[in-house]
């Protein structure tokens, strides 16, 4: 059977906030995913990753820019 809880870390052991249907010493399979503050950590980082890259772009243009109608067909 599948159970889905949350839990607490502390002192390097979690502890579940619901009470878990498992005998003693039973061995489960976890699977860790924060569920306050590290998706926004996520998000700043990266966002934080893209600023940097844009920032380090070269864009330049040489020679003069396409009039509006050489833009556009008017065929």
């Amino acid at each position: 059977m599948v159970q889905v809880t949350e839990a607490v870390f502390s002192q390097g052991v979690l502890k579940p906030v619901d009470r878990l249907q498992l005998q003693e010493q039973q061995r489960v399979r976890l699977i860790i995913e924060p569920v306050d503050g590290g998706q926004a950590l996520d998000r700043v980082a990266a966002l934080n990753r893209l600023r940097a890259g844009i920032a380090s772009m070269a864009f330049s243009s040489s020679g003069r820019l396409p009039a509006r109608d050489e833009l556009h067909d008017r065929s």
